[in-house]
């Protein structure tokens, strides 16, 4: 077994992101990743002026920690508002997307275990 291992959330450690779940600048930090741990992902998203990610679906639960800035997380029928100390809950299987609110930025802790995550079809205006 692996001893302790201690990260600091650090926005000027995080990476910009090509991955093309995203829409607008995005940077990633790992925080906890599979090299480290067997059954648990955490990553420090940080969405740039409104950025944010297309509707996807994971096939595990994801819970999004709120740590700076303004954003939000949405289904095809509602929106909450993330503000620095929220957490949500996203159950597994549900249509989502979340980023930064329209000319903020916002960082978030997305908290998963290992799973399928699969990007679906923009949402209907």
């Amino acid at each position: 077994m692996a001893g302790l291992r201690r990260t600091r959330i650090d926005r000027s450690q995080a990476r910009p992101s090509a991955d093309p779940i995203f829409v607008g600048p995005v940077a990633i930090q790992e925080i906890v990743n599979d090299r480290q741990a067997e059954l648990l992902r955490v990553t420090a998203v940080t969405f740039e002026n409104g950025a944010r990610n297309r509707p996807h679906r994971h096939s595990t639960d994801q819970v999004l920690v709120a740590t700076d800035g303004a954003g939000f997380v949405a289904t095809d029928s509602e929106e909450l508002t993330l503000d620095p100390g929220d957490a949500a809950l996203i159950p597994a299987n549900t249509r989502h997307w979340h980023g930064a609110r329209p000319g903020a930025s916002f960082t978030h802790l997305a908290i998963l275990t290992p799973g399928h995550m699969s990007i679906e079809d923009e949402p209907s205006e």
